[in-house]
């Protein structure tokens, strides 16, 4: 009975067997990433690794994550939802054209700082930003300066110094190409038509139509006033009265 192996090493032996000799191990990162502990903190950076689609083996703690100065064109539905302590993100220099709705599910009570600066976005969804509480950096993009764009940025704050790096790209209107968006939407609401634009629009469609009546109203009221001040400055004529002679009347004068 001493020789026999416990019950232990059999189960260990099973497995191995059935994995062909080796141990599962957590899945390594892509080459040129790697995990460190920076200020107390978990980080992951894939800097310059030249990814081409977002990493696998992100440790779940993660709390700043870096992509960095890759080759990625798109931010897919729930890329970081895996990522439930993430605070910053960076995927600043890559050539990002497209950001999914749902691109930052998951991170709406732990995301602080998002740079998405010098890539290729011409337009965000607003939806990707809603609920997040993050300070973000939007420049050196070929922004088409659009409704998009400026309710985006009334949902977020603005990374300090970030503001005048946002400029309209060749895709915009002629005449706001080259020119600084910030000061752009300060005067000018880019809203009238299309995302949040339809109510606007129906707004000022009833404005109008109710101030058009309004005119005529005051209009009508004004011409019968002065009407009837003419009429009382200047009374109507009255008929002259003519005298009738009556049958009986000319007899008695007859008879007389």
């Amino acid at each position: 009975m001493a020789l026999l192996p416990s019950t232990s090493c059999l189960l260990t032996l099973l497995l191995l067997t059935g994995t062909g000799g080796t141990v599962p191990s957590p899945q390594a990162p892509p080459q040129g990433c790697y995990v460190a502990e920076e200020a107390g903190e978990r980080t992951f950076r894939c800097s310059q690794a030249g990814l081409s689609s977002m990493p696998s083996g992100i440790p779940n703690d993660t709390r700043k994550l870096y992509l960095d100065a890759n080759k990625l064109a798109l931010v897919p539905a729930g890329a970081f939802q895996h990522l439930p302590v993430l605070e910053e993100l960076d995927l600043s220099h890559n050539v990002l054209e497209y950001l999914s709705g749902a691109a930052f599910q998951g991170l709406e009570g732990t995301l602080h700082l998002l740079d998405l600066s010098a890539n290729q976005l011409a337009s965000v969804p607003v939806e990707a930003f809603v609920g997040l509480q993050i300070q973000v950096n939007l420049s050196a993009n070929p922004w088409h300066c659009d409704c998009a764009l400026q309710e985006v940025l009334r949902q977020v704050r603005l990374a300090p110094g970030t503001g005048t790096g946002i400029v309209c790209g060749p895709g915009a209107r002629p005449d706001l190409v080259g020119q600084e968006f910030l000061l752009l939407a300060g005067e000018e609401e880019l809203c009238g038509i299309g995302r949040g634009g339809a109510q606007r629009s129906t707004d000022m469609a009833l404005l109008v139509t109710m101030g058009g009546w309004l005119m005529l109203v005051v209009a009508y009221l004004v011409h019968y006033m002065w009407q009837n001040r003419d009429e009382t400055r200047h009374p109507p004529k009255r008929a002259p009265v003519v005298a009738v002679r009556s049958e009986e009347s000319s007899t008695f004068s007859t008879v007389v």
